[in-house]
């Protein structure tokens, strides 16, 4: 059947120039952006950023030729280089390494380009509908049928098309988008097969069920987990009738890259695709321990708005990653999960016949 994609429209005005900052937004006035961090850089920091890449580029080997043999060797080099950030130049090729999305794509040839030419979908219209409000202030994205939205509509149809179980849902636009920064179109969708549906891992499969059933469970635990490590804090939310679905829903859906600096994103999903979901908690919780004196001051409207729009500083991911990394979460969310299913009536399966469980 014929194809149907925005490219069959004429692309309008290229947007007026306007400063960007150095991943391609149009820069805030009154915002400090990343870029700043770099002009301010010395020649030192310059250096040593020289090293690292160097690094990386060692430890991964030419076209990611010697990444599954270190890993096999340092794990835990891995896990420290990664959670220090991976180099920006080198980012889209590790992404595609640690989630495995490169060998989907090498034992799929072609399957992408027919997905897009030749599969119609039932979502197409949702897709046109969502392309234009996804990350709006980049350059890539701002051109009405420009390239940047014609390959964010072709990576989403191709998904829908690929998996139509789940189809399309609105928070997958914003995560094909930061992938559309680093790589190609056919990257880009195998990377989102491999988040979805499992290469190494599938850290978001099951995510966009109908109803959001994961999202709810990823809240009861967020919950649980802030009670525990915030008492006051939690105290606080229960006076307040304030609970995690008014502001964190985002957070898990969109593992932070709809509404939180880019800087910041990048570096939540570089962690991301090597340790799976238990970031975004650790991060979550990072966020409320670091405004925690202020947020049990507020209330309820004023509450919502702190949650919903946090301070500066408190983004800064050499503050917020550090303090992220210092709560141990794995085994408890483990003992969350037990006890969400049994809240909700879920039959829960003996460990021998249901031992590949996500964290």
């Amino acid at each position: 059947m014929e194809k149907q994609r925005t490219d069959d429209h004429e692309p309008g005005p290229l947007p007026s120039p306007k400063k960007l900052d150095r991943f391609g937004f149009v820069k805030q006035e009154l915002n400090n952006s990343p870029e700043g961090f770099t002009k301010g850089r010395s020649a030192c920091e310059f250096g040593r950023e020289e090293r690292r890449i160097r690094k990386w580029r060692k430890m991964i080997g030419v076209g990611g030729s010697d990444w599954k043999h270190y890993v096999r060797r340092k794990s835990h080099v891995v896990k420290r280089r990664i959670r220090k950030g991976i180099p920006d130049c080198l980012r889209g090729l590790v992404w595609q390494l640690i989630s495995g999305s490169r060998d989907l794509l090498l034992m799929n040839p072609g399957v992408y380009e027919q997905l897009v030419i030749y599969e119609t979908s039932a979502s197409e219209l949702d897709i046109i509908r969502d392309i234009s409000r996804t990350f709006p202030s980049h350059v890539f994205f701002q051109q009405r049928h420009g390239p940047g939205q014609r390959s964010l509509y072709n990576v989403l149809k191709a998904y829908s098309v690929f998996d139509r179980e789940v189809g399309y849902v609105q928070g997958m636009g914003f995560i094909a988008g930061l992938l559309l920064l680093y790589m190609s179109e056919e990257d880009a969708f195998w990377l989102l097969v491999a988040l979805l549906k499992g290469a190494v891992h599938a850290p978001m499969e099951g995510l966009y069920q109908a109803g959001l059933p994961l999202v709810q469970q990823y809240l009861f635990q967020f919950d649980q987990l802030v009670k525990e490590h915030m008492p006051k804090l939690g105290e606080h939310f229960t006076r307040e009738m304030i609970n995690p679905s008014m502001y964190a829903s985002q957070w898990f859906i969109t593992v932070f890259s709809y509404s939180f600096p880019f800087h910041l994103a990048l570096r939540i999903w570089d962690v991301f695709l090597y340790e799976v979901v238990k970031i975004v908690f650790k991060v979550g919780l990072a966020l409320l321990k670091y405004c925690h004196d202020d947020l049990v001051k507020l209330p309820f409207e004023k509450l919502i708005h702190a949650l919903r729009n946090f301070p500066e500083d408190a983004l800064d991911p050499d503050t917020l990653l550090p303090m992220a990394y210092t709560f141990k979460v794995s085994k408890r969310l483990e003992e969350l999960k037990l006890e969400y299913d049994k809240k909700i009536g879920k039959i829960v399966q003996p460990p021998e016949s249901g031992g590949n469980q996500k964290q």
